[in-house]
């Protein structure tokens, strides 16, 4: 089993080849847009790389959750109404969303996920 450690480790490796950063930015508390620089055509990148570091697959959606982001059940006016952020936190229970809450626009999901939810992610795929 990985320790925390591991998961870590291999996370920084994939965002540091991903997004072309330095390995003392992903820290666990950095933000995968606003503080590495990460756009959507990214998380491609991302959930590839981590597929192959964990020998893991991660099904289209899992991680980045596209189809409730754009669903119009869910979405108004760009913000994501109460049942979307319902569907979200199912979706997604490795991600801390509480500041998305405060301001669910769609384009900001990506400003609050941390390198620690993809670690919780990465963990939770592993223990599941």
């Amino acid at each position: 089993m990985a320790t925390q450690e591991d998961i870590f480790s291999k996370v920084q490796e994939a965002l540091v080849d991903a997004l072309g950063v330095e390995d003392d930015e992903v820290t666990p508390e950095a933000t995968l847009q606003d503080d590495l620089g990460a756009e959507s055509i990214d998380f491609l990148d991302i959930v590839f790389r981590l597929e192959k570091s964990f020998d893991i697959k991660i099904e289209r959606g899992e991680l980045f959750p596209e189809d409730i982001l754009t669903s119009t059940e869910y979405v108004e006016d760009g913000k994501l109404n109460e049942a979307g952020i319902v569907q979200l936190k199912q979706r997604m229970p490795f991600a801390d969303l509480s500041q998305f809450e405060a301001d669910p626009m769609v384009q900001n999901l990506g400003k609050h996920l941390t390198v620690n939810d993809m670690c919780s992610f990465v963990s939770h795929k592993l223990a599941g």
